[in-house]
């Protein structure tokens, strides 16, 4: 059982434990160490390892303690600045660097951080690998005495890196030209603020861009792909033809239409897969999902002959199955889409290209391409717990569980989990009947709350 790592990486309140000073220290001491070996079997001293970093107050400093760590295991350390987390993965992949590190905690709020890791291959680290740094992290937290972080001098930016990320995404879709379009893009004052309106001056179209301006407090506030009624609203104040907006280090991707209405990664999922099949590059006429998407994806993508799989909820969950499955599309209802003929991870901004190529290509709106997409009522309730106690082991929330599973029948779909990344448990309920939906979620989510709420 993994302490510290969670379904993408390690992540909480900056300043404080996983993420205080001693810790975040011992990471980078445990990553040169576990890196070592790869290294001296490629005939270099040490390991090479490229950082990366988000918006948010915390993130120099932690980027700073994790670099000094590296450097003390006998790594050297590259820094690409500000870049979205796919930016790292790339670059560690195509430069032969031993590891990619990305500081950031995605969509959570500004308080917290995180620590990604990628390996090699430009991929997120398995959970054995995660593990077994797991240990020397704390054999290193016991023994090693972690500098001040304001002692710790800052890191070098290399402005290239980001310049190489964008020619990458641009190669993507060669051809691509929005002249005509008019775009609003929600960039979440994190990570895709410092790519973005580099990416899209290129591209032609009116592009309008929002929350742009971080000061290390407001990634994610209030904008971003956890609000995306913000850049639904924008499309029709601006006239516009569509929206895009992503999390705060832009792994993620949602869009919005030009009836104010908001796109999921589940109708993106159904326009890039039918795209694929038509071109001859679905294989298998697959496409991962997670547990998450609605039964209205999986109905709609078997009209077209394509099956759809669930994996577990996280992408790196889902990049395993398709890898086992040979599948050429996978991704998440909350904008993770993995497209492995492009990038070894999730890309929002990737993802924003696509979906512009395509409509580009077929001259057809988004509405259109998921116009049978007919989407069950479903609802998601989070609920603050203070420990992740096996839910089947408490008598009342499993219960409530066994009883709307039981009433849904084949009308429904129950799923409760905790979050990988915050102290959450997560009730999904999906139901033809909207009010069998929220009485089912409501009773499941009381009960957690009796038990284990904070």
């Amino acid at each position: 059982m993994r302490h510290l790592f969670g379904t993408d990486g390690i992540r909480g309140i900056a300043g404080t434990s996983p993420l205080d000073t001693t810790t975040v220290y011992a990471v980078g001491l445990a990553l040169a160490h576990q890196l070592r070996p790869s290294a001296m079997q490629s005939g270099m001293l040490g390991p090479r390892v490229i950082l990366g970093r988000d918006t948010r107050e915390s993130s120099p400093w932690i980027s700073n303690l994790l670099a000094a760590g590296l450097r003390a295991g006998g790594a050297e350390v590259e820094s690409a600045g500000i870049v979205p987390t796919p930016a790292i993965a790339y670059l560690a992949h195509t430069h032969g660097f031993h590891a990619g590190v990305v500081i950031s905690a995605s969509h959570n709020p500004w308080e917290d951080n995180g620590i990604k890791l990628f390996g090699a291959d430009g991929k997120k680290l398995p959970d054995a690998v995660e593990l077994a740094i797991e240990e020397v992290i704390f054999k290193h937290a016991l023994s090693a005495t972690a500098p001040e972080a304001e002692t710790v001098p800052a890191m070098e930016d290399q402005p290239h890196y980001a310049d190489e990320y964008v020619a990458s995404l641009l190669a993507a879709v060669p051809g691509l030209n929005l002249t005509g379009k008019r775009i609003i893009v929600d960039c979440a004052n994190g990570a895709a603020a410092a790519i973005a309106p580099r990416l899209f001056a290129t591209l032609g179209g009116e592009v309008t861009f929002l929350n742009i301006d971080p000061d290390g407090r407001n990634i994610n506030h209030h904008c971003g792909a956890l609000h995306p009624r913000a850049v639904a609203a924008a499309v029709v104040t601006h006239g516009a033809q569509l929206g895009i907006t992503f999390d705060g280090d832009a792994d993620r991707c949602l869009l919005a239409g030009a009836r104010e209405n908001v796109i999921n990664g589940d109708a993106i999922l159904l326009m890039a897969a039918r795209d694929l099949q038509a071109r001859g590059l679905l294989t298998g006429n697959l496409v991962v999902a997670t547990t998450m998407s609605n039964m209205g994806l999986e109905a709609a993508l078997k009209r077209s002959g394509i099956t759809m799989l669930r994996a577990s909820v996280g992408d790196r969950y889902v990049l395993e199955m398709m890898e086992q499955r040979n599948a050429a599309l996978g991704g998440e209802q909350s904008g993770h889409l993995l497209f492995p003929h492009l990038a070894t991870t999730g890309d929002g901004l990737l993802t924003a290209l696509v979906v512009l190529d395509l409509i580009a290509r077929t001259g057809k709106s988004m509405e259109e391409l998921t116009a049978d997409l007919k989407v069950f009522p479903q609802v998601i309730v989070n609920i603050k717990v203070g420990e992740k106690k096996p839910l089947e082991e408490i008598p009342t929330v499993a219960a409530s569980i066994r009883a709307a599973e039981e009433a849904l029948a084949d009308t429904g779909r129950v799923v409760i989990r905790y979050s990988g990344t915050e102290a959450l448990a997560r009730v999904m309920i999906e139901a033809e009947s909207q009010e069998a939906m929220r009485f089912h979620a409501q009773a499941i989510a009381e009960a957690i709350r009796t038990e284990l709420g904070t």
